[in-house]
């Protein structure tokens, strides 16, 4: 892929490190340095910079032996969440919720100890704490980082929390490790997790999981609430229900889409 620009302001740097980004998708999620090399037509020294690069950046991260792109690629537009037909699906399902409860509703993904937000509908309400698409928050204080962390295996749990946030808040200490555990094993058993102003004071949500096709936790969706108007009670037995509709409504029309028949055509065999 490399040396095809023509145009005297081409910057060749700029386009391998794309090549390096676009390598990855749906068929090949995690890559090795040899793999990205071959996929990009650079010489192994050329795309270990790049990926060392990006992986400092945040744009990649070490998975499995190998590379794999972590949602920050969202903070270049919306094509990590359209690529998965997650986004298309969701949106109405959240704003339906929104009308339904009044308050705020976002979706969020797990990258590193951290989780990003990927996909929201708010309500013009004053709450402490600014979101946007692309917000990072420590997971371990969310109920959507609560749910994400649920759906792994607990020796990934351990490896994921090892990472350093990089929400810029300052570390959490309301809470030790083994508490952690038996919430997040409760979390597993009853499908659902609650944070209740654990990330900052007067901000209250509850998160139910978002499953792919396998039945794999994807993605956690949630209702925030600001805590002085809105009671535990209310939070729990009025939203959450519609909320665990919702959340079981995307993860089934979620999989539909993925098991859509799809074929792919190569460059060389398309008719002009």
């Amino acid at each position: 892929m490399a040396n095809r620009g023509t145009g005297p302001d081409f910057v060749e740097a700029l386009a391998r490190g794309l090549d390096v980004l676009a390598a990855f998708d749906a068929r090949r999620p995690v890559m090795s340095l040899s793999e990205v090399a071959s996929a990009t037509g650079l010489a192994r020294p050329t795309a270990r910079r790049l990926l060392l690069t990006l992986e400092e950046m945040g744009y990649v991260r070490a998975a499995g032996g190998g590379f794999a792109l972590t949602p920050k690629v969202l903070s270049l537009g919306l094509a990590y969440i359209s690529a998965q037909g997650l986004w298309d699906i969701a949106r109405p399902h959240l704003e339906r919720l929104v009308t339904a409860t009044g308050e705020s509703s976002s979706m969020a993904q797990l990258d590193g100890s951290d989780i990003v937000y990927v996909a929201r509908v708010s309500v013009p309400k004053i709450i402490t704490l600014r979101v946007d698409i692309g917000t990072r928050f420590p997971a371990a204080q969310t109920s959507q980082g609560k749910v994400l962390l649920a759906g792994l295996e607990p020796a990934d749990v351990d490896r994921v929390l090892a990472e350093p946030s990089r929400s810029g808040l300052p570390p959490y200490i309301g809470r030790d490790r083994a508490t952690l555990t038996a919430e997040l094993t409760e979390v597993r058993a009853r499908g659902w997790a609650l944070a209740d102003e654990e990330l900052a004071p007067g901000v209250r949500s509850v998160a139910a999981p978002v499953r792919d096709g396998s039945g794999r936790v994807r993605a956690a969706m949630n209702v925030t609430v600001h805590a002085a108007e809105t009671s535990l009670e209310t939070l729990l037995d009025e939203h959450l229900p519609k909320l665990l509709r919702t959340a079981g409504d995307v993860s089934a029309e979620w999989a539909l889409w993925q098991s859509r028949p799809h074929v792919e055509i190569e460059r060389d065999a398309e008719v002009s």
